[in-house]
């Protein structure tokens, strides 16, 4: 630990990524029952404000809005909850896929929409166990060939990650990576208290001394 800026994941009350607000071609391309991008958008907003309170605090991994940047993020001001994002490659505050003159263009709008922008990786520890997070696995695309590799986190060390991107609709966890997307989780935030389990009943993991 101590290789990327540190996180109070402790005070995380829910996860999730991948939400792709405004992506219009996102239920063709990652198989989600949606007809129009107009119901897709309602459906998220309604299952985040079911499971999410408005004191919460949600720690979002990437792609939260596409399409017209204007609309989509400020869609995402009636979500519930303390949000924090994690960027992805496509975010408009993404370090990965965007010029700093850019990321200083759109990072007021998120801002506006409640979010708190965060480093690419981020670590720390949740109930004393080590954990990483980023929009990025380890290894591992949506596409033939893993992109962004620069903007991952390290190979993995045993340490926990928490990660999106792929778009899996098979599994959260896998090995030391928990694949936290809406389209493996129900297409809602998930509660820490699901990661907790797993931490614990990973081979090999205690508690940080």
């Amino acid at each position: 630990m101590g290789e990327y800026p540190r996180f109070d994941f402790d005070g995380v009350d829910y996860v999730t990524s991948d939400t792709h607000f405004g992506h219009a071609r996102i239920s063709e391309l990652a198989g989600r029952p949606f007809a129009t991008v107009d119901e897709m958008n309602a459906e998220l907003l309604r299952r985040w404000n079911e499971v999410v309170g408005r004191d919460d605090t949600v720690l979002h991994l990437g792609d939260v809005a596409l399409g017209p940047i204007e609309t989509s993020i400020s869609l995402t001001s009636q979500l519930h909850g303390h949000k924090f994002l994690v960027p992805g490659n496509h975010d408009r505050v993404s370090p990965a896929t965007q010029s700093s003159r850019a990321i200083e263009r759109f990072a007021p709008l998120y801002e506006a929409a409640g979010w708190k922008i965060l480093p690419e990786v981020v670590e720390g520890t949740r109930r004393g166990f080590q954990i990483c997070a980023s929009h990025y696995p380890y290894s591992g695309d949506s596409h033939e060939t893993d992109r962004h590799v620069n903007h991952r986190p390290r190979w993995d060390y045993g340490i926990p990650l928490l990660h999106g991107h792929t778009h899996d609709r098979s599994h959260g966890p896998h090995g030391h990576e928990f694949h936290v997307g809406v389209d493996a989780h129900d297409f809602a935030p998930i509660s820490l208290t699901v990661i907790d389990a797993w931490i614990q009943a990973l081979p090999s993991i205690g508690p940080q001394l």
